[in-house]
């Protein structure tokens, strides 16, 4: 190293790259491995804290010995280089080190990395994630414990593979053998399932993964559990039946401002960032601890934590930019949410939240590491009605419809009674939604006979259809409303919007 190099970085002082140090003793060992698990970066010995060179008595032959103790300290070994540089007529010794390929390295049993100017002792969880990402797999690629193809339900298999070509994402041929593409996409090696194959395709997800699983909770004033539930079954299954139960417990209501015919369907919450956030929590939790996912619906807030924290080497202000390289924690789980569009952009998710929460007048969600675990808070907006603007819960929720002064018309058209047609038609200008999604936002306990009925109805007229249009008792089986059905609405508002107006 050239002296007026050295003399730069002196000046700019101690950062995530370079620590200075008065004498070479065990804790510059323990920075040579953090820098190892980091960027690399060096350690300047005869320098003090302060920047100010105050030499050492190391001579040419004192080199060997040091490069000798790190080599004999490391694990893996570290082979850093080692020189002396004369600073002010000054001797200091430079030992400067890469960043290590296969991560982490430990000295005395204990693994550290840099966290700004200092180093930080890695707890077990951050180095099994250090060592799956230095060896480029994850820990669902592992295979699952006694788990073979027969554990998979091939049908689900045939199910992922219908809808993934039908998105375009990753296309199969009509014929394709389900056991061949699961053995493609690594999720089968030889005849051994791997555990994202057992989770995403499995016959018993939680066999022995007792801990793969969503614990659901309504609370009223934080102490009262109004509704509890545990769901179980793929993480494809619980991410839909989470969304059913979140949308159980919180309002929707109907706004009609007059500016155009077609009303507005507005949740407490942004469906889409509540998905999103679920998502995440599915996708991205650690599967090796013995947590489930716990979602806790609020009166006023929705919390969603799931086991495992915010990686190593990202911050929450990273997170929210978008600004970092994303390597998901689930690789091969996060690869079939992709397929089939539950998630998009890797990286993108938190974003994307912020953007439907901002659309939707409430603040963005707080997120934290919170037990263990990675935590997101979702309060919501306030509760004022802006002026000319009808509103009133229609489908579901706690809350009551806004009560009418007794002078008020009866030709009203928000006070007229609504076909169950209509209100389902309502619910899926949304978005695809399951029946079970439906009827809990209808307000039904479980879906009823009439409901069943209405929906064999609207499929005859063509006014919804399948997602899934060859396997109509799919689970994944979704409704999405068709464009003949989207002018039926639409004329039904017109409607409402022109009596409104002679009012």
């Amino acid at each position: 190293m050239k002296q007026y190099t050295l003399q730069k970085m002196i000046r700019q002082g101690e950062n995530e790259r370079l620590e200075f140090k008065r004498s070479f003793q065990n804790d510059a060992i323990q920075t040579i491995v953090a820098f190892a698990n980091s960027e690399g970066g060096s350690v300047v010995v005869g320098v003090d804290n302060d920047g100010t060179p105050f030499g050492t008595t190391f001579g040419r032959e004192t080199l060997p010995k040091i490069l000798n103790k790190i080599t004999g300290a490391t694990e893996p070994t570290v082979v850093p280089e080692v020189q002396l540089v004369e600073i002010d007529g000054k001797p200091v010794c430079v030992i400067t080190v890469s960043e290590y390929p296969l991560k982490p390295v430990s000295t005395r049993g204990r693994c550290f990395r840099r966290v700004g100017n200092a180093n930080s002792q890695m707890p077990p969880a951050e180095i099994a994630q250090m060592h799956m990402r230095s060896t480029g797999t994850s820990w669902d690629a592992l295979p699952a414990t006694g788990k073979t193809i027969s554990d998979i339900d091939l049908d689900t298999v045939s199910e992922y593979m219908a809808a993934s070509t039908r998105t375009g994402r990753r296309q199969f041929a009509a014929n394709a053998d389900p056991v061949e593409v699961l053995r493609k996409l690594e999720l089968v090696k030889d005849d051994s399932a791997t555990w994202a194959a057992i989770l995403l395709f499995g016959k018993r997800p939680q066999s022995p993964l007792i801990q793969a699983t969503v614990h659901c909770g309504r609370f009223r004033e934080k102490i009262h559990i109004m509704d509890d539930r545990l769901i179980e079954g793929s993480v494809l299954y619980q991410l839909n039946e989470t969304m059913d139960f979140i949308q159980k417990h919180i309002n929707v209501r109907f706004e009609i401002t007059g500016e155009k015919a077609q009303r507005d369907t507005i949740w407490d919450y942004p469906l889409d960032a509540l998905r999103e956030a679920v998502t995440n929590a599915i996708c991205h939790r650690d599967y090796a601890s013995s947590s489930d996912i716990q979602i806790k619906v609020f009166d006023d807030s929705i919390r969603i934590w799931n086991p495992g924290v915010l990686a190593y080497d990202l911050s929450f202000e990273q997170l929210r930019e978008g600004d970092y390289s994303s390597h998901p924690r689930n690789k091969l789980i996060a690869q079939i949410f992709y397929d089939l569009e539950i998630i998009e952009r890797y990286g993108s998710g938190i974003g994307r939240i912020d953007d439907a929460c901002e659309k939707a007048g409430i603040p963005p969600p707080k997120i934290e590491n919170q037990g263990g675990g990675f935590t997101v808070i979702f309060s919501k907006a306030p509760t004022d009605t802006p002026p000319g603007v009808e509103s009133g819960i229609e489908l579901g929720g706690q809350s009551q419809p806004e009560s009418q002064p007794e002078s008020q018309p009866e030709s009203q058209p928000e006070s007229q009674p609504e076909s169950l047609e209509m209100r389902v038609l309502s619910a899926l200008k949304d978005g695809p939604m399951a029946k079970s999604s439906l009827s809990a936002g209808l307000g039904q306990k479980e879906v009823s006979g009439q409901l069943n009925k209405v929906m064999r109805d609207l499929l005859v007229d063509s006014t919804v259809e399948y997602t899934i249009p060859d396997k109509p008792n799919s689970r994944l089986q979704k409704y999405r409303i068709t464009e003949k059905g989207k002018d039926l609405l639409k004329d039904r508002s017109s409607r409402d919007a022109s009596q409104l107006d002679t009012l």
